[in-house]
C-alpha cells in the first residue's frame, strides 16, 4: 500500500499457509505496512480461494487503517 493511497490498497502481499489437521490456516502480510491477517479454511479449499479470502479480508483492515480515527463524543 502507498501511504497516500486513500483506497488502503495493498501492494505486494506474501502469504503463508500453515496446515492444521482438517484445517488451513492463511496469512497475508502486506509488505510495506507489516499489516498481517489471518483466516482458516477446510483443507479440502482450494488455494486460490483460501489466498482470495485472506487477501480481501487485509484489504479491509488497511481500509479502515488508512481513514482518520473517528471523533468520540465522550
Amino acid at each position: 500500500m502507498r501511504r497516500n493511497d486513500p483506497t488502503g490498497a495493498p501492494g505486494t502481499v506474501y502469504f503463508e499457509f500453515i496446515k492444521h489437521g482438517n484445517t488451513i490456516k492463511v496469512v497475508a502480510i502486506d509488505a510495506e505496512s507489516g499489516t498481517e491477517v489471518s483466516t482458516l479454511g477446510p483443507v479440502y479449499a482450494s488455494e486460490n480461494e483460501l489466498q482470495q479470502i485472506a487477501y480481501k479480508k487485509l484489504q479491509i483492515v488497511l481500509q479502515k487503517n488508512a481513514r482518520p480515527p473517528k471523533k468520540r463524543l465522550f
